[in-house]
């Protein structure tokens, strides 16, 4: 798909204020008193991060022009 500059540029934006607000998420709940007891929101916290950050990597090569359509 096509997408213009300004499209994947604000999704980028967003992603990355996503990003931040789930990294902040994580550590509150890692510095709660008992944080085993928040291990699973951690646990998906987490692995959004990391589908985020592989978004925000793919956003950047898009824009760079360098992915290939299929």
């Amino acid at each position: 798909m096509d997408y213009k500059k300004e499209d994947l540029t604000e999704a980028k934006r967003q992603i990355d204020s996503t990003l931040h607000k789930l990294r902040e998420t994580v550590k509150t709940l890692e510095a709660k008193e008992k944080p085993d007891r928040y291990k699973s929101q951690i646990t998906l916290a987490k692995r959004r991060i990391a589908a985020f950050e592989i978004a925000i990597y793919l956003i950047g090569k898009e824009l760079e022009g360098s992915i290939t359509p299929y």
